[in-house]
């Protein structure tokens, strides 16, 4: 899959305005559970195997993301924890100082994390060093987006600040009006040199200028519909994908679209409700909606290629298409490999039991997986 080189996110909670969360839509309450269907015995066609695996602590009420950058992965944990392993070797481990509550984003040079009080932590990639520190307007729920020149930091009410990655000043702040009743998500942003790209509730997808905070364009994925304001919540609460001129995104109780990044123009959009999101290849889009079914639809014209319904109800991650395959974890800790082509089961394998809620993350030999548990699982298949 070629795409442009982004940084990740996840959903977690639902709030009434700042405060009042609703039990039922929380994903960490155990009242919103149902049974899920249970796994039937598969015939694996392919050998997916563990190339290494390492624990960095329990993600607590967040969702922690691995970071891959070359051959090095970076994780954290909410009790502070902060580790690179390159290969699965350990490189370094510190602990911070503080609890956190979102990362890891990375670049080149750069490792950021953020904490509940609205603290953005950076350290020397390298060495695990300190380096500068930043604070935002609120808790800090998703993986900051690093780049050369810019972190990007998303705080808990939406708003996005951008600080220098050398000097950690502050480059411009982006401030969106927010509805009363929104997703309480671990969504970023994507960040590429010109254009930061955030969802939002009400359905919306912005397009920001790097240089200067200043919007350049803002798209509808889906438009709220319903009686109340609970029937009205349509969040982009996962991370868009880029593919060339082609950006997909899907909403919470709206739809997946795909629009002409340039233009904003709509390609195609169907009716599907996902919080967790897509992911694409040459070929089709991936989604998995709310209920736990696998949908891949034709990247050309959105017409349906195939789904797969033995996962329902299994709190699944964001798909990620790697290979010929899309690959995807659930609340069980399972990872499951569907063939692309016709979303039968290529391969299962178990991690530690524990729900699998980040984006699982491609690395140079395969997939790098983080359970709420905080184990980190680096998986190949041939």
């Amino acid at each position: 899959m070629t795409m442009i080189r982004f940084v990740p996110l996840m959903v977690a909670t639902m709030l009434l305005g700042s405060c009042s969360t609703i039990s039922k839509l929380n994903p960490f309450s155990s009242s919103s559970k149902t049974q899920a269907t249970p796994l039937a015995p598969i015939t694996a066609k392919v050998d997916m195997r563990l190339q290494w695996q390492a624990s960095v602590g329990n993600a607590g009420g967040y969702v922690f993301t691995p970071a891959v950058v070359g051959d090095s992965v970076y994780a954290a944990s909410h009790d502070g924890t902060l580790a690179r392993f390159d290969n699965g070797r350990q490189v370094w481990r510190i602990a911070v100082g503080q609890e956190l509550s979102g990362g890891v984003g990375a670049g080149a040079s750069l490792v950021a994390v953020g904490t509940p009080k609205g603290d953005v932590l950076t350290f020397d990639a390298e060495t695990g060093k300190a380096g500068w520190k930043a604070h935002v307007s609120s808790e800090v729920l998703a993986a900051p987006a690093v780049s050369d020149s810019l972190v990007v930091v998303r705080a808990g009410d939406s708003q996005l600040f951008a600080f220098g990655a050398e000097d950690g000043k502050r480059r411009w702040v982006y401030q969106y009006s927010m509805p009363t009743l929104s997703l309480r998500s671990h969504v970023g942003v994507l960040l590429s040199q010109q254009v930061v790209v955030a969802g939002y509730p009400g359905g919306k997808l912005v397009a920001v200028n790097t240089k200067n905070g200043a919007p350049i364009w803002e798209v509808a994925v889906s438009i709220p519909k319903g009686a109340t304001e609970l029937e009205r919540i349509s969040d982009v609460s996962s991370l868009p994908v880029v593919d060339g001129r082609e950006i997909c995104a899907a909403a919470f109780q709206g739809r997946v679209a795909c629009f002409d990044i340039g233009t904003g123009n709509l390609s195609w959009s169907r009716d599907v409700s996902s919080s967790v999101g897509l992911d694409m290849d040459k070929q089709r889009v991936y989604v998995a909606d709310d209920s736990g079914i696998v949908y891949a639809f034709d990247r050309n014209t959105g017409a349906s290629v195939w789904k797969q319904d033995k996962l329902a109800l299994r709190d699944l991650s964001r798909p990620l298409a790697f290979s010929r395959y899309v690959l995807i974890g659930d609340h069980q800790g399972f990872v499951h490999l569907l063939d692309s082509s016709d979303g039968s089961f290529a391969a299962r394998m178990a991690t530690d039991g524990s729900p699998i809620q980040a984006d699982p993350q491609p690395e140079p030999h395969g997939v790098v997986v983080q359970t709420r548990n905080g184990g980190v699982f680096a998986l190949t298949g041939d």
